[in-house]
């Protein structure tokens, strides 16, 4: 198993800056990355960087809380796309799937899925399985293409109930739909645990770490 091939490097720092995400696209360059996944300022700069390297951009969408109108988070989806995401990765509106405005939280889905291939964050640490379950139903009823675990800004969860999670969610899409683990994932160990658990993509900070290149990193 190509590690390197499942992970969206990834820098959502609130002090990124264009020069760091430079830095981001050529690391993903020299290591074969996925993708990186970039804040959607940057995503412009993330593409020149990567054009014609069939490296992935990947950005945000009303990260890390999810509390945006569907109207605003499609904006914020069709501007990304203008500026040459390839990939969208929103959360869930969290209270709205809390009091079971299902419908709502599913029809949010579709509009972004319409923009772009879209990966939808459903924050299971605030999640009973039973809502995990619910939520990854609507996430692959909505078009979209992945249940991603969490945006790892809180709340923090262990690895092993990160595990649990992507077990979970393996046995509600089944064994073809894309699940992105991340949140914490910071070492070899943790990569191949989630991957063992069923996921297909890795989001992390971590990368260089999880591949064995010494540099200080923060997950996410």
């Amino acid at each position: 198993m190509d590690i390197n091939k499942l992970i969206d490097h990834t820098n959502l720092k609130a002090d990124a800056t264009e020069n760091d995400i430079k830095k981001l696209c050529q690391e993903a360059k020299q290591y074969g990355f996925r993708s990186v996944c970039v804040h959607s300022s940057l995503v412009k700069v993330a593409k020149q960087e990567l054009g014609g390297t069939g490296i992935k951009v990947v950005t945000v969408i009303d990260w890390p809380y999810g509390g945006a109108p569907t109207e605003v988070r499609v904006f914020q989806a069709k501007v990304a796309k203008t500026d040459g995401a390839d990939e969208i990765d929103p959360v869930m509106d969290i209270g709205n799937f809390k009091m079971g405005n299902y419908e709502e939280v599913l029809n949010d889905f579709k509009a972004l899925s319409r923009v772009l291939p879209t990966k939808v964050i459903i924050e299971t640490g605030f999640l009973t399985d039973q809502e995990i379950v619910k939520a990854a139903e609507l996430v692959k009823e909505s078009g979209a293409i992945c249940v991603k675990t969490s945006t790892g800004v809180e709340p923090r969860t262990d690895i092993d109930t990160k595990v649990l999670h992507v077990k979970l969610i393996r046995g509600v899409v089944g064994p073809d739909f894309l699940i992105k683990a991340s949140g914490g994932i910071s070492s070899s160990e943790d990569a191949q645990k989630v991957v063992e658990a069923g996921a297909n993509i890795i989001g992390t900070s971590s990368s260089l770490k999880i591949i064995g290149v010494s540099q200080k990193a923060e997950s996410y």
